[in-house]
């Protein structure tokens, strides 16, 4: 036993030798590794007497100074730089930047970037220093190229912060890396794809020749373009925007069509290139900024013309359009033997853009390929950068499948449609959005072959002449937007099944004929946009209904109200020399909630209420008692909207035209409208219905004013719009207390509810409910024609 223990004893002395042998040697090690950082902090502390020397006498062409100082400045790049050595060198970079010697312009511009990635402080400490700054930023342009990367490669290592982005535009960094690409950039370049950070495809990364100036350039240039906010984008010169985003078109180009075809670099290839930091969307997005404030004024041309072409009208023709068969009767235009070629101009010159002959058809792949998705927008988005940041890692891609085009037979037998790209599961077929490859666009024509009807969507994205026609159509209706698309139906076939829209279209016959069956409207209330639409069978609507029968040849225009059924089919007849199959546009009238009547007795009261009729404040009982008798009273509006035709019907008080008469009468009968729903609200009371839809929204935890959510862009135009508090979230206690005051109050608040209603109908002013109406229209138009120009940029190949 005490063997044992003496054993014990002896290996615990030796694991004790070992500890302190052990320890010993690390602390030698720390030791050394001190005295090496305190040797670099002595070298550090040389070197700055040394180059503040050195620096003075830069403005002198003396070899033997600039040798010092570029040796000076590689012995500090050769070692970690400490973050307080880093600060003391920093005040001599202007001097050093702005060096006859290219060298230590060069090694300058290597510190400033290194030292930017030391920290955030660091950083912010540089981009702080506006002489720095500028002296970094007119090395660009410079013809050494050693200099102009090494600034290049310094401008990106400051981009890696909100606040050294923001500072580069301030300083017009960009418009000098702009202007030095273009310098650089004389040819075109050759490019290809590398796989990208997940599987989106328009995440893929962009690889160039060799000759990286041109491509550090582009980066660092693409970046702050991807900064800019709208102020800034706008006072880049016109001219350098221009040509800079002519470059970037054709490098999209070549991106756009390797993307399609899927050709993409495997690991181990392109030794002999560049594998830059730049993705597809990022370079679309650049694109798509830089065209954001062109001004089409080219537009205005065509307005006369547009106007002529599609209704065919004299003035008087127009107004018993607008009073008898808007939104409410389908009719037909054909087209005038008379017709001048200035009318039909709008039309042949898209026929044009699309490279049209006589074989259409035959044409469809090319054209396919040159299009890209067209990612959607909110409906109530009215910045376009906030559109830009949600789809940042999409856009440019590809069409994407019942997004962008669709491509689909109705069953003659089944009256069911039937999809060309679909999935199997199981009995049922899953219709399903993909982004189409150069495989899927080919078998387009396959499918058309085979009966299929091609739709696209968005027509007025991707050609600039029908962007003209819509947004002048738009105008027409006083709608903020309109929108087109396109349909190629090939001989004894139809394409959709029989259906009804949510918004009115003005068929275009462009080529060939189609027969239309169009059905009156199932009842009188209008579907609102973004309602399900559903597809009808033969059962849904009784075949004793009134039917319109209407063969459109080329150059007829056929309107459809919304919520009429309708569907239609081509034939191939040989005695009247049909050729078979159709080509025609469906421009497409969309009422969004703001711009429905409804809309506009909304802007009504809460201009009334902001104006005339000042809340107490929510603490106190009268104070919610109106508030929430206000809020009720918007709830009230809609419930009437819900079983009122005219409240759903398109307010046309924005409407303009070119014809010399319209805006009188149109406006004449806007009023009488507006009196006639302002006494249907005085009319009715439905307090007891507002206040259960309240209640069963806070139940339910549901917003009530989902539908009016868009008063929010005129709130934030007036600073006195109390008791318009859209930030409560409704299943927050705030606003269930307030409910609840306001029910145990019921006998009192609605007393309170018919004094507001009252007040409102018998004082609002229709001028003063224009002239806010306008400016929310004009809010809504900017942001959809910054989209749209936005996307005819991408399509611009």
């Amino acid at each position: 036993m005490d063997s044992l223990q003496q054993q014990q004893q002896q290996q615990q002395q030796q694991k004790k030798k070992r500890k302190e042998r052990s320890g010993g040697k690390r602390e030698r090690k720390s030791q050394s590794h001190s005295n090496t950082i305190t040797s670099a902090s002595e070298n550090n502390a040389l070197l700055f007497p040394l180059l503040m020397a050195a620096a003075l006498s830069l403005s002198n062409t003396n070899p033997d100074t600039d040798t010092v100082v570029k040796n000076c400045l590689v012995k500090l790049l050769s070692q970690p730089i400490q973050p307080h050595e880093a600060t003391r060198i920093l005040s001599l970079c202007p001097l050093l930047l702005r060096s006859k010697s290219p060298h230590v312009a060069t090694l300058a511009a290597q510190f400033v970037g290194t030292a930017s990635l030391l920290s955030l402080q660091m950083n912010h400490q540089l981009v702080s220093d506006s002489l720095t700054l500028k002296a970094l930023i007119s090395l660009i342009p410079t013809s050494p190229k050693t200099v102009s990367m090494a600034a290049c490669d310094a401008l990106l290592d400051l981009c890696s912060t909100c606040l050294g982005r923001q500072r580069l535009l301030h300083f017009s960094a960009l418009e000098a890396l702009m202007f030095a690409f273009l310098e650089v950039q004389r040819s075109s370049m050759l490019i290809s794809l590398s796989t990208g950070d997940d599987v989106n495809i328009a995440s893929r990364r962009i690889v160039f020749p060799k000759g990286k100036l041109p491509v550090l350039l582009l980066n660092a240039a693409i970046i702050l373009t991807n900064t800019c906010n709208i102020g800034q984008l706008r006072k880049i010169p016109s001219k350098l925007s221009e040509c800079f985003s002519a470059c970037l078109k054709e490098v999209w180009r070549e991106a756009h069509k390797k993307m399609l075809n899927g050709e993409i670099l495997g690991a181990g290839q392109g030794m002999d290139l560049y594998f830059s930091n730049i993705t597809i969307s990022n370079l679309a997005e650049s694109i798509f900024r830089l065209s954001i404030n062109v001004n089409q004024s080219a537009a205005l041309m065509y307005s006369n013309n547009i106007e002529r072409r599609i209704f065919w009208f004299s003035e008087g023709d127009f107004k018993h359009f607008i009073l008898s068969q808007w939104e409410v009767l389908p009719c037909v235009v054909r087209r005038s033997s008379s017709a001048s070629l200035e009318v039909d101009e709008i039309f042949t010159s898209f026929m044009q853009s699309l490279c049209f002959k006589d074989s259409f058809p035959s044409v469809l792949s090319s054209i396919l390929q040159d299009l890209s998705s067209c990612l959607p927008i909110d409906s109530d988005e009215l910045d376009i950068l906030n559109f830009l940041m949600e789809v940042r890692n999409k856009l440019g891609c590809p069409l994407i499948n019942e997004q962008d085009i669709r491509v689909l037979r109705t069953d003659n037998q089944l009256k069911q449609e039937m999809h060309f790209f679909q999935e199997n599961s199981g009995s049922c077929c899953v219709r399903t959005p993909h982004v189409l490859c150069l495989d899927d666009i080919l078998k387009c024509q396959e499918a058309y072959n085979d009966g299929y009807t091609v739709a696209l969507r968005g027509m007025e994205f991707r050609f600039e002449r029908l962007a003209f026609i819509v947004d002048r159509l738009a105008s027409i209706f006083g709608q903020p937007s309109a929108g087109a698309n396109l349909y190629l139906t090939p001989p004894n076939s139809q394409g959709l099944a029989r259906h009804y829209d949510d918004h009115c279209v003005f068929v275009c016959q462009i080529f060939g004929s189609k027969q239309w069956k169009v059905f009156s409207r199932p009842n009188e209330q209008l579907p609102r946009l973004y309602d399900p639409c559903n597809i009808l069978n033969n059962e849904t609507i009784d075949s004793t209904r009134d039917c319109c029968h209407f063969l459109l040849k080329e150059g007829d225009v056929l309107y459809i109200p919304r919520g009429c059924p309708h569907e239609a089919c081509t034939h191939y007849d040989t005695k009247d020399g049909s050729i078979g199959f159709s080509l025609h546009l469906t421009l497409g009238i969309e009422v969004e909630p703001p711009f429905e009547w409804e809309g506009f007795m909304h802007v009504a009261l809460f201009c009334w209420n902001t104006q005339y009729h000042r809340h107490p404040s929510y603490k106190s009982l009268p104070g919610i008692l109106n508030v929430m008798s206000t809020w009720l009273l918007h709830i009230v509006i809609g419930l009437i909207g819900n079983s009122d035709p005219t409240f759903r019907k398109a307010c046309l008080v924005a409407a303009v035209s070119s014809q010399s008469d319209m805006n009188s009468w149109l406006d004449l009968c806007q009023r009488t409208t507006f009196s006639n729903l302002i006494d249907k609200i005085s009319s009715e009371s439905w307090f007891s219905e507002a206040l259960k839809s309240m209640d069963v929204a806070i139940e339910r935890n549901e917003d009530p004013f989902q539908r009016i959510r868009w008063l929010r862009h005129l709130i934030q135009e007036r600073e006195n719009a109390e008791g318009y508090d859209w930030d409560c979230d409704v299943g927050s206690t705030k606003i269930k207390d307030i409910f609840a005051v306001y029910v145990e109050q019921k006998g009192m608040a609605e007393s309170v509810f018919m004094d507001i209603k009252l007040k409102f109908c018998r004082e609002v002013s229709y001028d003063d409910v224009t002239a806010n109406y306008k400016i929310l229209h004009e809010k809504y138009r900017e942001v959809r024609k910054q989209y749209m120009q936005g996307m005819l940029s991408l399509h611009s190949l």
